[in-house]
């Protein structure tokens, strides 16, 4: 027996907008995986390729994460030679983070990656439909007050 008054899934556009999303992001994950940096990790290169160097709470901030989860994604990249950590020698708790030359050379090559599979995905839209996508989408993020990056 089914309620009239339920409404089914796909009536939501929240569904749609998870469905797209999911697949955007699955393809982006895996096209990254093989060049071994995840979403998260390409989110910090991409942000920090535009700095010299960063304290991680700023980047924090700047990105919506945990100053835990920076500590660890710096950790790993910088284990991976693309991330360097400097310690203040007059201040040992102050630390900047910034790209290596490995790590510098490594981002346009994974933005065009990024630039890659939204075409795969958007290309297709003519520039106007895209806009009014894009506009209403950020109207969004505005009046919700949203601010953290999406990184899963």
């Amino acid at each position: 027996m089914t309620d009239s008054n339920i409404s089914p899934l796909d009536a939501h556009l929240g569904y749609w907008l998870r469905f797209v999303s999911n697949h955007v992001s699955h393809a982006f994950a895996a096209t990254l995986a093989g060049q071994g940096v995840t979403v998260a990790e390409w989110v910090v290169l991409r942000d920090l390729y535009d700095r010299d160097g960063v304290a991680p709470s700023l980047l924090a901030d700047r990105l919506g994460m945990t100053r835990g989860a920076i500590s660890k994604l710096a950790d790993r990249l910088t284990a991976k030679g693309l991330l360097t950590q400097t310690t203040d020698p007059d201040d040992r708790r102050y630390q900047t983070l910034a790209l290596t030359a490995e790590g510098r050379a490594l981002v346009p090559d994974l933005s065009a990656l990024a630039d890659r599979n939204d075409a795969d995905f958007f290309g297709h839209l003519d520039p106007a439909e895209r806009a009014r996508i894009e506009d209403t989408l950020k109207g969004i993020v505005r009046r919700m007050g949203l601010r953290s990056i999406p990184i899963d």
